[in-house]
């Protein structure tokens, strides 16, 4: 068995990068409303803040605080996809292994995680989360996507609405204006 080597910080903030197993899905923005509930659900049972976050058809990305004294990620990443896979039917195409450990085939098995370590990590990892769409060429403009919190950053003045509407190949990724 694989060892992963996980950096445990209580009340850290944390980026994860979470796949399905079928990365031609659109099945996260399909049921979108069940994957919010999820995270919502999961919040009021484990706490943490959410800094940033976005939903791609096949993936998100997000950017969390956990409590003070808390390191525990790994519990919630695991209750957020439970939920998920449990609100929505069973249609997907499952592995043998899957089939013997009565598995679903909706993610992948693990999950990528980086604990945030200074305030320009921290901001670099932000623009890394709100410019994705852009990235994977869903829309040409990071306010166009409809599953991200930049629309909530954008009311925070946090970011300004316009931010990163330039081309791919000239943005900067981790500068703002």
């Amino acid at each position: 068995m694989s060892r992963y080597r996980r950096f445990w910080v209580p009340g850290g903030t944390y980026f994860f990068t979470i796949n399905l197993q079928e990365r031609r899905s659109d099945l996260l923005v399909r049921h979108i409303d069940a994957l919010r509930e999820a995270v919502r659900r999961t919040r009021q049972e484990r706490p943490f803040r959410i800094d940033g976050w976005v939903v791609l058809p096949d993936h998100m990305h997000c950017v969390i605080t956990l409590p003070e004294g808390d390191a525990d990620f790994s519990n919630r990443i695991k209750a957020i996809k439970i939920r998920f896979v449990r609100a929505i039917p069973a249609t997907e195409r499952r592995r043998r292994s899957r089939i013997a450990r009565g598995e679903r085939g909706i993610w992948q098995r693990r999950f990528w995680e980086h604990a945030i370590r200074s305030d320009l990590d921290f901001s670099r990892h932000l623009d890394y989360v709100h410019f994705n769409p852009v990235k994977h060429g869903h829309v040409s403009r990071v306010r166009d996507w409809p599953y991200s919190t930049f629309h909530r950053a954008v009311a925070a003045d946090l970011y300004p609405v316009d931010w990163a509407d330039v081309r791919i190949d000239e943005m900067p990724v981790g500068e703002r204006d």
